[in-house]
């Protein structure tokens, strides 16, 4: 039966509870997900510091037989376990390194034959390994690792030093083909960890919340027409732990005379079986509360190497958003067939989130100069982070082992994958294919001023470029997202 939307609402008239949403979405962001997610697993801890708290206490899910939500997860999944075991967590402990957390310092890498290192002469070090990967000399590689491993010994020091040890041990990664292991499913210590650090992360920095938030809005933006369907289906290529789609449902319940219909498909890696389980039973749960009608489908993303978007199921009358990130291009083998291969679904826009500088690192062809950006992207987040936290704060180590130690080593694997291919840019797949920006909303300017506003951390900012809403660090470009449609 299809539920009637009701009358449209125009976001950028919606002033008078603007700070009661973005308080809502805040409460919702870390409470009913990370929280309840934290309470299930019986591992909550509300006793580190988190400034944009709001609040609000979690809720528990109301039962109503009128509420069917139906799943529908692909075959090939690995089953998930039954229960917790407690000896899943006897291996968690909290990461201490040793070393002192000095005041941030800007960083410009202007040029890649005299790189401005700020008087770290390691970064020449790293640039040389970076340099013999991509002429093959492997065996002196090695060596100039072994030099750096005498230096740079832990994450420790400024944000210059420790984005140079995660990019060191990226890199011997790389060499010894450790982060090519077989597929590994995470331990729910693990899981654990990682939604810590995420929740943390979100109350800490406006990163992971500005991410989320203009996402939602630009997906918001798509459905405000008189004729918009009330069957909502958003294919996700990055979901995560699925924090994002709270505030998400309630804006749909709310512009739903009937509730609204929200139907995800997510394009998820095989190791993540077990955080699908969480993701299908959190967003269940909320589905439920705000009454309306949710579906969520898992497709593994091997399966969509294979069949690309013929192994997504589209319904006639839906509308359909598609919701990427540089994730699905470091895993496909080129950008412009998956382009193309978008262009032939009828999807109503196309959501870009970049939250790993990938305007700017990307598309060289040279993996010294994506090295070296990737390098400059995450010392600024380090530094944004040393900003937000007091020195020594044990938070920031959690969110850089668990949330930017697996990005870094993910930017320079596709760095090494990618190098000497010349691939164009997402950009320019995206324009050759036809495609041309869509201006968000200025509601969805407003939203971002307000989440700076909460979180109180100087050298933050938000900008415009190339239709893009962009959260910046001191001028650099730390969250870009973008709409776009055929």
């Amino acid at each position: 039966m299809k539920i009637p939307a009701s009358s449209p609402q125009d976001t950028t008239n919606n002033n008078s509870t603007d700070s009661n949403h973005l308080s809502m979405d805040e409460h919702v962001m870390r409470s009913m997900d990370w929280d309840s997610i934290m309470k299930e697993l019986e591992l909550d801890d509300d006793s580190a510091p988190n400034s944009l708290k709001t609040g609000f206490t979690t809720t528990t899910a109301t039962t109503d037989s009128t509420i069917l939500p139906l799943y529908a997860v692909d075959s090939n999944l690995p089953g998930f376990p039954d229960q917790i075991q407690p000896s899943d967590f006897e291996s968690s402990t909290d990461i201490v390194y040793p070393g002192q957390n000095q005041q941030p310092t800007g960083y410009g890498f202007n040029s890649l034959d005299g790189v401005d290192n700020g008087g770290f002469d390691f970064i020449e070090d790293l640039i040389r390994v970076v340099d013999c990967v991509e002429s093959d000399e492997l065996q002196l590689a090695q060596v100039i690792l072994s030099r750096l491993n005498q230096r740079l010994r832990s994450p420790s020091g400024r944000p210059l030093q420790r984005a140079a040890f995660y990019f060191k041990e990226a890199l011997a990664s790389l060499l010894t083909g450790t982060n090519r292991n077989p597929i590994r499913l995470s331990s729910w210590s693990e899981i654990v960890q990682r939604i810590r650090a995420i929740k943390e992360y979100s109350g800490i920095s406006p990163i992971p919340l500005f991410s989320h938030f203009t996402a939602n809005q630009a997906i918001l933006d798509s459905l405000s027409s008189q004729s918009s369907s009330p069957f909502v289906h958003v294919v996700d290529f990055e979901i995560g732990f699925g924090g994002q789609y709270a505030s998400l449902m309630r804006e749909i319940a709310e512009k739903s005379v009937s509730g609204g219909f929200l139907r995800v498909t997510a394009v998820v890696a095989e190791e993540c079986a077990v955080e699908t389980r969480l993701v299908k039973e959190n967003l269940t749960q909320f589905a439920a509360e705000m009454k309306i009608r949710f579906q969520i489908e898992f497709v593994l993303l091997k399966t969509f190497e294979m069949l690309s978007f013929k192994a997504i199921r589209f319904v006639e009358g839906e509308r359909t958003i598609v919701l990427i990130s540089p994730a699905i291009f470091r895993r496909l083998s080129g950008i412009a067939d998956f382009v193309n291969n978008l262009r032939r679904v009828s999807t109503k826009v196309v959501v870009f989130v970049d939250s790993e500088g990938w305007t700017e690192i990307a598309g060289s062809g040279s993996i010294r100069r994506e090295f070296v950006s990737a390098l400059e992207f995450y010392t600024m987040v380090l530094e944004s982070l040393d900003a937000a936290a007091p020195p020594g704060d044990l938070v920031k180590k959690i969110v850089e082992a668990f949330v930017l130690r697996p990005k870094i080593s993910a930017a320079v694997e596709t760095a090494a994958d990618r190098r000497n291919t010349g691939e164009m840019t997402w950009r320019e797949a995206f324009c050759a294919a036809g495609m041309r920006p869509i201006q968000l909303s200025q509601f969805a300017d407003f939203q971002a001023e307000c989440l700076l506003e909460k979180a109180q951390v100087r050298g933050f900012h938000v900008a415009k470029r190339q239709g893009e809403l962009v959260l910046c660090w001191h001028g650099r470009a730390l969250v870009a997202t973008s709409a776009w449609r055929f």
